[in-house]
């Protein structure tokens, strides 16, 4: 009998440093990017969230990346919804809904940083936050998805935070129609975010990995997001190709390593 109950003990102190070191770094970002973060609850704050996210995605009215109604379920049950403030205003937010494995893993569905805050680390602060909230909360990994098109999101998740893509999803969404999706299919990168692994320590403590450009490069345009308003035929022809090139090689047991600042992922097979 006493020795479970020893062995209890010792992962409870080991949990609780991590979690301790996780909400220190995660406020040393916050107070680096300028921003207070903070978790959101009534009608109010949520507003503004939807005001926020409708400013950058620019969707179809009756098609929001997520509604008020839902955020407020969500932060009521115990969910993550969280904004970051910069002189009292709301310049980005993000939504996580607990997920399988229950008890492990939260998924982030979406987070935005206004235009205006670019190059200040908010998304980076808010991602920090995250990971301590989870932590303190027994969880051991965060999902998310994003558009592998994306140059600077895939070079943020792979590179900076040592995320690392578990799965291709062709067309996850259907056709979004916003301003930064366009009408075409919606393919998608599912990533996993190990929170207490060596690589996620040392990213999140300013120390990313390094990628060695060896193996298979699968490049990806400078900025998908204007040719896709430019040139939709050269843009559509892009996901064709990533989504075979790295979409096919995924599938067959390929593993994508990291993402260079050239823009490239670098996938061993």
């Amino acid at each position: 009998m006493a020795r479970p109950v020893r062995r209890k003990a010792i992962m409870t102190l080991s949990d609780s440093i991590s979690t301790h070191d996780a909400s220190k770094v995660a406020a040393v970002a916050a107070a680096t990017s300028g921003v207070d973060i903070r978790e959101l609850h009534d009608m109010t704050e949520l507003q503004a969230v939807d005001d926020l996210f409708r400013d950058i995605w620019r969707p179809d009215p009756a098609n929001p990346p997520i509604t008020c109604e839902f955020m407020r379920v969500l932060s009521h049950s115990g969910n993550y919804v969280v904004g970051a403030y910069a002189g009292g205003k709301l310049v980005g937010a993000t939504v996580g809904i607990l997920a399988a494995p229950i008890g492990r893993t939260l998924h982030s569905h979406v987070t935005g940083v206004h235009d205006g805050m670019r190059g200040r680390s908010v998304g980076y602060a808010l991602k920090l936050h995250q990971r301590a909230w989870a932590l303190a909360r027994g969880l051991d990994s965060i999902t998310w998805t994003f558009d592998p098109l994306v140059r600077r999101n895939a070079y943020f998740n792979l590179a900076k935070l040592a995320a690392r893509p578990v799965r291709y999803l062709p067309d996850f969404y259907g056709e979004m129609n916003d301003g930064i999706n366009g009408d075409g299919p919606s393919d998608r990168l599912l990533v996993r975010w190990d929170l207490a692994g060596p690589e996620v320590v040392a990213a999140c403590a300013g120390r990313p990995p390094e990628t060695a450009p060896r193996g298979v490069l699968v490049a990806v345009p400078a900025d998908i997001e204007t040719l896709r308003t430019s040139d939709p035929t050269a843009a559509d022809q892009w996901r064709q190709r990533l989504r075979q090139a790295l979409g096919d090689r995924m599938d067959a047991g390929a593993v994508v390593v990291g993402f260079t600042r050239e823009g490239a992922y670098v996938i061993r097979e």
